[in-house]
């Protein structure tokens, strides 16, 4: 029975562990924060050490099927789009690479006639020589298909659930593969039987209320934690951001996850859920970033651009329009001009910064934590 079949059980036959997340999560009768942030930097000590692990996001395509109101490269937006060419996705990861990286993020919108049969597996297959950890985040897939990426070199797979309101989640997205609340609901589990070996979930917080969101949140992972335990398992809670289309958006109040229960939340899923890694992007400004890196953080994204060929300018000799599906050139092209970034990053600090802040709090940043040749038979 997947995920989505229990979902609606849990939300009203709550779990001991998520009626324990509820407690916790009330800040008038649960433990005072401080008091939290001290047992979540303990429980981080013992089961992580002093070490944070870098990640860069790697945008290959900001094509885009669907229609997402929240999303820069939502179908219907009016962006200058482009789709790297493997030999310009292994520029922009040799950049990334000379920078220190060996952690990679792949990135694309979901558009399988841009992104087509056969592209993520050549993307990976000319990483894979020079970049040992491989993930991506794209739209779902098929059991087989997810197979077939894991043959191909990538042993990481993100997907967020944007929002687990279900009401919320069809009015948000209008058209496309991804108006399917329960086969994205579901694509961990199928990821998982795909045979990759690091999960990461999420919500977009800032999209319905904030509360039961992280609710549901707790419910998914403890279900995946069960049921998915030969995986190493992630835990993000982005936070919404500006974005293509909308660069004045300010956050709905009555939505908004406020900064104090955003640590509260981090200290509440790490002592839950001692194992997991968590997840903190350049979404979130500098100085909330220096300050929750000893609270639970296992992992962060640092140097980060979120449009396709954002590190070295890949891609700008090919930019042009999509008008229902169909590319169309554009009038005039400076020859000066980017892809459209998804959203507007916070923390614009280099990856050199971000090592000497951990450095600075005693903690170590982890470049490289994996290898194929530790599943070498000896």
């Amino acid at each position: 029975m997947a995920f989505a079949d229990v979902f609606p059980d849990l939300l009203q036959r709550p779990t001991p562990l998520m009626r324990r997340f509820m407690r916790m999560l009330d800040e008038k009768s649960g433990e005072p924060l401080e008091n939290l942030a001290l047992l979540s930097r303990q429980t981080t000590r013992r089961h992580f050490g002093r070490t944070m692990r870098l990640f860069a996001p790697l945008y290959v395509s900001n094509e885009c099927v669907n229609n997402c109101s929240y999303c820069g490269f939502s179908r219907d937006a009016d962006i200058l789009r482009t789709t790297l060419t493997v030999d310009q996705v292994v520029r922009e990861a040799k950049h990334l690479h000379a920078l220190g990286f060996r952690s990679i993020l792949l990135v694309a919108g979901e558009h399988p006639k841009f992104v087509s049969d056969g592209y993520l597996q050549a993307c990976l297959d000319a990483l894979k020589p020079f970049i040992p950890t491989l993930a991506i985040e794209v739209g779902p897939m098929e059991d087989a298909q997810y197979s077939e990426i894991v043959a191909h070199g990538a042993e990481g797979l993100v997907v967020y659930q944007e929002t687990y309101n279900r009401e919320v989640y069809q009015t948000l997205h209008t058209a496309g593969p991804k108006r399917n609340f329960d086969w994205r609901l579901n694509c961990p589990e199928r990821a998982y039987a795909g045979g990759f070996r690091r999960i990461g979930i999420g919500a977009l917080f800032g999209l319905a209320d904030w509360k039961s969101e992280a609710i549901a949140l707790c419910a998914h992972l403890e279900y995946l934690y069960k049921h998915c335990w030969k995986a190493q398992l992630t835990v993000a809670f982005p936070r919404m951001r500006p974005y293509a289309g909308n660069y004045t958006y300010t956050p709905d109040p009555a939505l908004f996850l406020p900064d104090k229960s955003f640590v509260r939340l981090i200290t509440i899923f790490r002592i839950l859920f001692p194992q997991v890694g968590m997840v903190v992007s350049t979404r979130e400004p500098a100085p909330l970033r220096d300050a929750i890196a000893t609270l639970g953080v296992t992992h962060m994204s640092a140097n980060a651009r979120t449009e396709p060929g954002g590190y070295t300018g890949a891609g700008a000799d090919d930019l042009h329009l999509t008008v229902k599906g169909r590319r169309v050139e554009l009038e005039k092209k400076s020859g000066c001009e980017t892809a459209t970034e998804q959203f507007k990053i916070s923390d614009t600090r280099s990856a050199a910064e971000i090592a000497t802040m951990l450095r600075t709090q005693n903690l170590d940043p982890v470049w490289k934590d994996w290898d194929e040749a530790l599943l070498a038979s000896t």
